[in-house]
């Protein structure tokens, strides 16, 4: 039988509908060996629906309580690392009838050939049979997570994930019980393990059949606070660097003033910026990208940006203060300091880090 029907098919499921047993029978049709389903503390009005398909051949793990979809599969990597050590990876679904049994296949056959990658079941959110929020939401998620993570991905919610082996050791320990979980997925794989798209079929069924468990608020919050504390790294390192780079200058100004009176200032002014962007550097590196790259080549590149953004900032101010005399100085250098502040991001990030 082809490998492909051998990888581990996860299924994390809260008070399921009847789309899961239909999606299940599905999968045992198709010809999936080894599905696991894991019971995140539904109630004992489900017991009915998740015995039958014990009863069926399928594996169903339990937990006393709902503790979220981050930890329900987490539950489930950690079982079939035990279970299935020579398994490639898994399969991630969702219990909901989002996803189709071919879609599944694809993903796992990506996976099969493709083991040391996060394959993504990505949907297209054009048609019209997408509503305006999820498209909305998709489109907003998808390019706050390119700007802020530097990962392109066309889908980031997607459910249908195929996990490799290596990185669901490395996903037992990623933060994240509720939904955010999948998003710090996609940012514990960036520089690791590199993303292959492969299109899926969108599936919305009515508001009255569609039964989810994502609330729109508090999990959306969840997400994108994970997108906020990256950005608010780098902005923590950038103020604490303008006033380590403000405290040094008044320290070598009070000193060097009796001893050089002509060049103080630029000796000053030289010397804490080497000091405060040495620190900035060191801290972006470890502390905001996480950078793997080698610090030789990474240092070079950032003293070159560094050199190019004050050179920026030099020639903006001077000529937006040339092309617009009644804007007061302090307000121009704002403008122009702040939109090379996310350039310098962008940069850093894509190409230094």
């Amino acid at each position: 039988m082809d490998r492909i029907y051998a990888v581990p098919i996860v299924i994390p499921a809260y008070e399921p509908g009847t789309e899961l047993l239909e999606f299940y029978r599905d999968l045992k049709t198709k010809g999936f060996q080894n599905i696991i389903v894991i019971n995140d503390g539904s109630t004992d009005d489900y017991t009915e629906l998740f015995d039958e398909i014990t009863a069926r051949g399928g594996v169903v793990l339990k937990h006393a309580v709902n503790q979220g979809k981050g930890r329900a599969l987490k539950t489930v990597f950690n079982y079939i690392l035990n279970e299935f050590p020579d398994s490639c990876g898994c399969i991630t679904a969702d219990s909901d009838g989002q996803h189709k049994t071919e879609d599944v296949e694809q993903c796992a056959r990506a996976l099969v050939h493709s083991r040391d990658c996060l394959i993504m079941g990505c949907r297209d959110f054009s048609g019209s049979n997408v509503p305006w929020k999820s498209r909305f939401g998709n489109e907003l998620t998808k390019k706050v997570c390119s700007y802020l993570c530097g990962i392109k991905v066309s889908d980031t919610q997607t459910g249908l994930r195929g996990i490799p082996a290596g990185f669901m050791k490395e996903l037992l320990n990623v933060p994240g019980e509720r939904f955010e979980f999948e998003t710090n997925m996609l940012i514990s794989s960036k520089g690791k393990y590199t993303t292959i798209e492969v299109p899926v079929q969108t599936v919305y069924e009515s508001k009255e059949n569609h039964k989810t468990h994502f609330d729109p608020v508090l999990d959306s919050i969840k997400i994108y606070r994970i997108f906020g504390i990256l950005f608010l790294k780098y902005i923590f390192s950038s103020l604490s660097s303008s006033i380590i780079d403000f405290i040094l200058f008044g320290v070598f100004c009070s000193v060097l003033k009796p001893w050089n009176a002509c060049y103080y200032i630029a000796i000053a002014t030289v010397s804490a910026r080497i000091f405060s962007a040495s620190y900035n550097y060191l801290i972006n590196y470890k502390f905001v990208f996480h950078s793997k790259k080698k610090m030789g080549t990474s240092g070079v590149q950032y003293l070159i940006l560094a050199v190019c953004i004050m050179l920026l900032s030099a020639l903006s101010v001077t000529a937006g203060v040339r092309f617009m005399p009644a804007v007061p100085e302090v307000l121009i250098k704002i403008l122009v300091d702040t939109v090379l502040f996310l350039i310098s991001y962008k940069v850093q990030q894509q190409l230094i880090y």
